[in-house]
């Protein structure tokens, strides 16, 4: 297979302007990049920007065609991200249009394509007036958060229509590679690799799927394998199977090591050479643990029949305007996760598939991947062509992602079915569309693509079906009674669920992050521009509560932004540290959210410039592999003497010390009591040692007068 990368000398027709730029590129970032607008970040330019996204634009590129390519039999025109409306023009034929920034798109171009002076020109229709135009043809379809009425209707990231954490800034652009490829004989359409681990060997299983062009073309495959230790062996032709013995095994950060092997298959025609696919993979077994048990059902990620305790946050686009997310990025976002004791991270279903450069490296960090599909918070008309666009864009990434050792687990969408219970938007219709999208037409693709990967029909969800999605013993939970329930933050205690994939908790972002976005007039949490960079519904008044409850009033903004961060680590430690003392019935606690794609104050840990807020290093602590917890609990009782105003507390405090890793662990636990001048009531050590895998326990009691 030929390549010819189309990355240069693209340019942007604006106006009377040719704005020149390269692959990936979008309209805002261009039109930013030559400050033809304000940035839409600062202040609230965003507003002056969104009418941009009602118009149309082209894009053009002039190029030779390589030696190589043009004399190829077969050659095609391939987008590995457009986003999202678009006719295609080659050499003024038209070639096609692309209606789903989920898929990719090839056009077959060998009749229009020359060696020299060839023009691809790139006509993007608006996206705002696409949901208009649906709506007014279908009607409204009800959606749960703050978002442009009508994104349902189009196959592009949710959350470009607006969020409680986003902007309305629905952009349009190429966002991965443009190439053209050339092949003469045959090319590589899939291929499928699955595991069989038997008596520590583990059977490598290839399904090879090849595209030939010529009536009599017979094709065959070998396979290269490189070791973790870089050794390599080749497979016969056409192998079909593979034996590894002593593999060594990929386990998740924390477990053990992420060892992964190389994969090449050659796809030979003729005699010669044709196509290559690489990658690499770990050798694992990975389920999703579904047992009854005594407290209803189990739910948890088993990797290598060891259950894992799913530890780590919620992952959303790392930026609005997609050019600017580089794979050095993401690799610099996803280390701070690591380093934050993670090891798991949930990719949000509102949003888009993450490039295949954030699966390697969850790979390589030892990082578990809760995928979801790209459905959120709202609900879809199933029309025929919608049924065919989705059914390409699950089965183009399953086939994707499916191979990555960190895959844990395919969800169908994001509170979906919640939303349909809550009786938000149902209709017959809709609920019956819903039935069959989640329980019949993407699983059907799933198990068909990657049977041996778990699916989950919603989150949250106990099987689907409508089937009580918030049972507290069976599935996954997503629970926001403490922040938009006002609850305080002992709240978490009264709940054990079998997976909380989302909870969360609000706070500001670092001073030198506001000051970014807002002149000194604008300092103040209930100004104008600070509410622009605020989304949920009345978030700093909740702020607010919460702060009058647990501090005093701060004095200037860099203290509330302090306190607001301290705020926000205390409410997630409340929440996991509780569920993994109650490790075996809890499986999993997933913080909403980790990271921002725009300065704003938000549910992150990690701020859009990548600066960790006091949550993230919050979770360095409570997500550590052996990690100590302290929970108090006791009885009040008013002294007799009703003057005193003092109070006899009959306090016990409950220690544990849960041991997430694969070994023992001797442990000294020190403790000691202190009153309110920190001098010191009592103390205690005692050793321990820490089974693997398991929460222990220690009951501690002490009596003390406590003043009103």
């Amino acid at each position: 297979m030929e390549r010819q990368e189309l990355k240069e000398g693209w340019k942007l027709r604006y106006y009377d302007k040719e704005l020149k730029t390269q692959v990936p590129f979008s309209l805002y970032y261009d039109l930013l990049n030559h400050e033809e607008i304000d940035d839409p970040f600062y202040r609230d330019n965003e507003s002056e920007a969104f009418p941009l996204s009602k118009e149309d634009y082209t894009y053009v590129l002039n190029f030779d065609t390589s030696h190589k390519i043009i004399n190829c039999k077969r050659i095609w025109l391939r987008f590995d991200g457009i986003d999202t409306l678009a006719d295609i023009y080659l050499n003024d034929a038209f070639l096609g249009e692309t209606f789903n920034m989920h898929r990719v798109w090839e056009f077959p171009v060998e009749k229009y394509l020359k060696e020299r002076g060839n023009e691809l020109r790139v006509y993007f229709h608006s996206p705002v007036r696409y949901m208009e135009e649906q709506i007014r043809i279908h009607g409204a379809i009800p959606c749960n958060t703050d978002t442009l009425d009508g994104f349902p209707y189009l196959r592009k990231s949710s959350c470009m229509s607006g969020w409680d954490w986003g902007p309305k800034l629905p952009d349009m652009g190429i966002f991965r590679k443009v190439e053209l490829l050339g092949a003469d004989k045959a090319r590589i359409q899939d291929v499928h690799i699955r595991q069989q681990h038997v008596d520590r060997k583990v059977r490598l299983a290839f399904q090879v799927k090849a595209l030939t062009f010529g009536a009599d073309e017979n094709w065959t495959y070998r396979v290269v394998i490189t070791t973790p230790e870089g050794n390599s062996f080749t497979a016969a032709p056409s192998p079909g199977e593979v034996e590894i013995a002593n593999p060594r095994l990929w386990w998740p950060r924390g477990y053990g090591e992420q060892n992964l092997y190389g994969i090449r298959v050659e796809l030979i025609c003729g005699g010669q050479l044709q196509d290559i696919w690489e990658r690499r993979i770990g050798l694992r077994t990975m389920h999703v643990k579904r047992e009854k048990d005594p407290w209803g059902e189990s739910f948890a990620h088993e990797v290598n029949g060891v259950p894992i305790f799913a530890m780590g946050a919620d992952y959303i686009p790392e930026d609005s305007l997609l050019p600017r997310v580089k794979e050095a990025k993401t690799r610099e976002l996803l280390t701070q996760c690591a380093l934050a004791n993670y090891n798991t991270i949930r990719v949000w279903g509102g949003a888009y598939y993450p490039d295949d450069c954030f699966y390697d490296i969850c790979d390589e960090l030892g990082l578990l991947v809760w995928q979801d599909f790209m459905f959120a918070c709202a609900t879809y008309l199933l029309t025929d062509a919608f049924e065919e666009n989705i059914s390409h864009e699950i089965e183009e990434n399953v086939r994707r992602i499916r191979h990555h050792a960190c895959l844990g687990i395919w969800c169908g969408n994001n509170e979906m079915e919640s939303f349909l219970v809550e009786g938000f938007g149902e209709t017959p219709r809709l609920r019956g569309d819903y039935t069959r999208m989640y329980s019949y037409i993407i699983p059907k693709i799933v198990e068909r693509e990657d049977p041996d990967t778990c699916y989950w029909p919603s989150s949250p969800s106990s099987g689907g079906d409508f089937d009580d999605p918030q049972d507290e013993n069976r599935g996954d939970a997503h629970y926001w009674e403490v922040w938009h329930g006002f609850k305080p933050f002992p709240e978490y205690r009264k709940h054990k669920f079998r997976y909380a994939s989302e909870f969360g908790f609000e706070s500001l972002p670092s001073f030198k992050t506001i000051e970014t976005f807002t002149l000194p007039v604008d300092r103040n949490v209930f100004s104008y521009v600070m509410e622009k960079h605020q989304r949920s519904n009345n978030g700093y008044a909740k702020m607010m509560v919460y702060m009058a409850q647990y501090f005093l009033y701060p004095k200037d903004l860099p203290s509330l932004i302090y306190a607001s961060q301290l705020m926000q680590g205390q409410a997630m430690r409340y929440a996991v540290e509780h569920w993994r003392r109650y490790r075996g019935q809890c499986m999993g606690a997933i913080v909403w959210q980790l990271n921002d794609c725009w300065p704003v104050a938000s549910w992150s840990s990690i701020d859009y410039f990548g600066r960790w807020k006091a949550l993230h290093y919050f979770e360095k602590r409570f997500f550590a592999p052996v990690m100590i917890s302290c929970c108090e609990e006791g009885l009040l009782t008013q002294d007799p003497n009703p003057n005193a105003r003092m109070y006899e507390v009959e306090k016990s405090i409950r220690l544990n010390v849960a041991n997430e890793t694969r070994e023992a662990q001797k442990v000294t636990v020190l403790w000691s009591l202190r009153d309110n001048c920190s001098n010191i009531i009592g103390r205690e050590q005692q050793e321990e040692l820490i089974v693997p895998l398991l929460a222990v326990y220690g009951w501690i009691r002490h009596s003390f007068l406590m003043q009103d």
